[in-house]
């Protein structure tokens, strides 16, 4: 007896406690992974506006002559 409590008691406690810091490890884990998703979808979407913007001022362009 650890505490006056039975061991399997003081090893369910302990388990509860390693299962939330793995909970919360893993949380932050799929936080930065849906960052980095997030990042790169805006990186393509200011790309494709460039493209957009570019391909725009070319006709306006060829407009304009």
């Amino acid at each position: 007896m650890l505490f006056g409590l039975p061991i399997w008691v003081f090893l369910c406690i302990v388990f509860i406690f390693i299962s939330g810091y793995m909970a919360i490890r893993a949380m932050r884990a799929e936080h930065h992974l849906e960052q980095e998703h997030i990042e790169r979808e805006g990186q393509v979407y200011l790309k494709r506006m460039e493209q957009e913007k570019e391909r725009r001022g070319k006709r306006d362009a060829m407009m304009s002559e």
